[in-house]
């Protein structure tokens, strides 16, 4: 609604991965040419990770349009919670081959009779797995054991992992000790620093038709202001960008200024994390495990004030068990049953 008021022809900060809108800071164009050059030649294993928004499923997309245009085959898995059998049901289904109702073994067969096929003819099959870092171990095996078809020289199926950093955390795991050993490249995507946000900004405006105004309509300040609500991450500048748009344009200003960035950055609520109960409660046991007086405490030696502090810390320290116990009867509470509360609560005993 808002591109004839700033003369553009679309609009410029969209959610959606577009290829066209890449924006090529230097890890992203090492990170897209890691991927290509895992495909083209052979290399079978390639992980990228990055934080959420950073762009991975946009690099992903600019891969698959190089490869379409050569004549290169893949099935993308979107959705990776899949069991092992609908994991190879999926993948086998969208590289076309009949996988309705047949068992594992089957579909083993039919994979690898296409691979085998398609490597006589010279031709390059690949296996991209988007959000990886929900893959349970028991998938990521099934993967693994996908990369045992080759021939003496190559690999005949190319696999690409592409997650958040949890993937990097998962296959570090001992159980898949394995698989990490066969990767053969790996690349990791980071947010952008102000001078890449303002070009990031900048180059949107530019290809959705923005020609003169591009540098009035988000002068330095407000990028300033878009790089610390957003902290460089490229999904969060658009949603930034794009709701700033709107408001400069329900203003009818030809600027958008600081404080509408502010506003924008209130109503969704950006910067506020709120940590889960399993964080706040490790944190608590953390705490209740020291002692007052121990090193870390802040308990002031010598003076009145010194002790005030101590027997402050000691109430709070007491609260805190407390409150732990608390958890603890309610959890085995639940667990229990039919578990009476005056048998196993913590005032329970002796009553």
């Amino acid at each position: 609604m808002y591109k004839i008021f700033y003369d553009l022809k679309r609009n410029p900060f969209e959610i959606t991965p577009d290829p066209s809108f890449l924006f090529p800071t230097r890890r992203h164009n090492e990170a897209l040419a890691a991927l290509y050059y895992g495909v083209r030649r052979h290399k079978g294993f390639v992980v990228m990770t990055g934080e959420v928004g950073t762009g991975k499923t946009l690099l992903v997309r600019c891969l698959l349009e190089l490869l379409n245009r050569r004549n290169v085959a893949y099935a993308y898995v979107f959705n990776s919670l899949l069991s092992p059998l609908e994991f190879l049901h999926y993948v086998a289904g969208d590289f076309g081959l009949a996988a309705s109702g047949k068992t594992k073994s089957e579909l083993l067969l039919e994979l690898s009779s296409y691979l085998i096929g398609r490597h006589q003819k010279k031709l390059t099959t690949v296996l991209v797995v988007d959000e990886a870092h929900h893959l349970p171990v028991e998938v990521l095996e099934e993967i693994r054991l996908l990369t045992n078809l080759e021939t003496s020289q190559e690999k005949l199926l190319q696999i690409l992992l592409v997650g958040q950093p949890e993937l990097d955390e998962k296959l570090d795991s001992f159980e898949l000790r394995q698989l990490k050993q066969r990767i053969a490249l790996r690349s990791q995507l980071e947010p952008l620093n102000l001078e890449e946000t303002k070009g990031y900004i900048q180059r949107r405006l530019q290809l959705a038709g923005a020609t003169n105004n591009a540098a009035t309509l988000f002068p330095p300040e407000t990028i300033a202001k878009v790089y610390r609500h957003s902290r460089g991450i490229p999904r969060l500048i658009n949603t930034v960008c794009e709701n700033a748009l709107i408001t400069a344009f329900a203003r009818q200003s030809q600027t958008v200024t600081p404080d509408v960035i502010d506003e924008v950055a209130a109503d969704f609520r950006l910067g506020i994390v709120r940590p889960t109960l399993a964080a706040v409660l490790a944190a608590k046991r953390a705490g209740a495990e020291r002692r007052p007086g121990e090193p870390g405490d802040a308990v002031e030696g010598g003076g009145p004030e010194g002790a005030n502090g101590a027997e402050s810390n000691e109430e709070v320290w007491q609260a805190v068990k407390t409150l732990l116990q608390l958890h603890d009867y309610l959890q085995g509470t639940r667990s229990g049953g039919e578990q009476s509360p005056a048998a196993s609560g913590p005032e329970g005993q002796g009553t």
